[in-house]
């Protein structure tokens, strides 16, 4: 059975809280947090963008578990903040990793959904027999205009995802997809920082194809909410997630373990990935585990995940790489001043 081999996170250490983003623009620094469920977000190093990302999380699938770099044929990044317009992110992680040149790579763009829809290829092609293992990453430096109401939660992370056949520590069982032509989020080309549609964000983009998607696996599987142990969506803030499970029928402890937008914020391809990988750092074998990820534009990938033995195996060794929980703790927090510095708002007269 197609399924996860290893699995790897980054964050980056620094962190914005987001009382100190409203008393740069005066606003109310307890509605937003309250409204948003964010308290919050994680900022990456001067140094650090989508490519040294997706590289760290790469490297921290391969220490839990060894995978001869030849035998990895497929390297899929996605992420909307690719550092080049043009010249792939995957090629730079293939290269670090030692698995080039006998592979094939290409950088995805979905927006929040990207590396989900990676995860897929890779199964795809690891099923048809075309390579032994490929790596799905889902990695943002996300973009928030000063002031806008995205600054508040778009952070920066990233996870990476072997896909494999053979002795997986959790098998996909099935994946679908939901997928509309719905405007609720765009930048174009040349545009330093993403509009959204206001009104489409919410009910007619996130709810919407998150529920298509998901009841589309119930159905695909014959399982209802009470057959999982643990459930991940798409966590753009902690309303959001949390109000569509309770709308499919999810509990609030299900979807504890992977909600980790309070103190990460919104790593876009990330999101989800970083909320399935918290999930997998607790997960016991027998565990079923229900993913759903989303991306603006729009649309909805839907995973149905068991863990297996081999998550205990010695083959697998998940304290060789920080968890989830280790990599959010003990932050180094930034004024607003330094956090415009990391993020490039500040840009100096060459």
């Amino acid at each position: 059975m197609v399924g996860i081999y290893s699995y790897g996170v980054y964050i980056p250490r620094y962190r914005i809280r987001v009382p100190e983003i409203a008393r740069v623009w005066g606003a109310n620094a307890d509605d937003i947090t309250r409204g948003l469920g964010v308290f919050e977000k994680s900022v990456p190093d001067l140094d650090e963008d989508t490519a040294t990302i997706a590289v760290e999380a790469a490297r921290a699938a391969l220490l839990r578990r060894t995978v001869e770099p030849d035998a990895i044929g497929a390297i899929y990044v996605g992420s909307e903040s690719h550092p080049y317009a043009v010249k792939p992110t995957a090629c730079t992680v293939g290269e670090a990793i030692g698995a080039t040149p006998n592979m094939t790579a290409a950088d995805y763009e979905f927006a929040c959904k990207a590396g989900t829809a990676g995860i897929q290829t890779c199964m795809g092609m690891v099923k048809s027999g075309m390579i032994p293992f490929g790596i799905a990453i889902g990695a943002d430096v996300a973009q928030g205009a000063p002031g806008d109401a995205l600054e508040y939660t778009a952070a920066a992370g990233g996870a990476a995802f072997v896909i494999g056949d053979e002795n997986v520590i959790a098998e996909i069982n099935h994946t679908c997809s939901y997928t509309t032509d719905t405007p609720d989020f765009w930048r174009r080309e040349g545009q330093n920082y993403p509009r959204h549609g206001g009104r489409f964000t919410g009910d007619p983009g996130y709810f919407k194809h998150v529920q298509g998607a998901a009841r589309l696996m119930l159905d695909a599987v014959g399982t209802s909410p009470k057959d999982y142990d643990y459930a991940v969506f798409h966590q753009p803030n902690a309303k959001f997630p949390q109000r569509v499970a309770k709308m499919l029928g999810f509990t609030a402890e299900q979807i504890e373990p992977g909600l980790v937008v309070p103190k990460l914020g919104n790593t876009y391809s990330g999101a989800s990935m970083i909320g399935l990988a918290a999930t997998l750092d607790a997960a016991k074998p027998g565990d079923r585990i229900f993913v759903t990820s989303f991306g603006s534009g729009a649309g909805s990938d839907a995973f149905d995940i068991t863990v297996t033995d081999a998550i205990e195996s010695g083959e697998f060794n998940r304290s060789a790489a920080p968890s989830v929980e280790k990599l959010l703790a003990n932050p180094t927090y930034l004024d607003y001043a330094l956090y415009a510095k990391h993020k490039g708002k500040i840009v100096m007269q060459k």
